[in-house]
């Protein structure tokens, strides 16, 4: 029985790699969002984008076509567009294929005071002085 899938967004992503690497989370966000528009600029300008063993994203011509419209059955035309061509490359088809496996548990945060050099020791503090005992009672005093 194949795993219900679930919807990955960048949001959950950026959490996941800042806690991988333990870098923060705007500077996680900042570096996929300018990867992610650098991939959509070259696309847009017509560039093939190829990632080795991962996969390869090019643009293709979507010839014009007539096409039904399945509420009112009314045929349309449909114009000629520009469209994302992704072809998995050779390590991704052979990781998808070998299907989900647990993930690990992300490392634990290192406590600030953990990444502080360490501190020399302190001499010990003197010690406090007592309060002076008051003189004993005599009989018949009234202190």
């Amino acid at each position: 029985m194949v795993p219900e899938s679930r919807t990955i967004t960048k949001k959950e992503l950026v959490n996941r790699i800042a806690d991988e690497t333990r870098q923060t989370k705007v500077v996680v966000k900042d570096i996929l969002q300018r990867f992610l528009d650098a991939i959509t600029e070259e696309l847009a300008e017509g560039n093939r984008i190829e990632f080795r063993d991962f996969g390869v994203f090019e643009v293709r011509e979507r010839a014009p076509r007539r096409a039904q419209n399945p509420r009112t059955l009314e045929e349309v035309e449909v114009p000629q567009r520009r469209a994302v061509k992704f072809k998995a490359g050779r390590r991704m088809g052979e990781r998808i294929s070998e299907g989900p496996t647990p993930r690990p548990e992300p490392a634990p945060a290192v406590a600030p005071e953990a990444l502080a050099p360490p501190r020399r020791p302190q001499p010990p503090a003197p010690p406090t002085p007592e309060p002076p005992k008051a003189p004993p009672s005599t009989p018949g005093s009234p202190f």
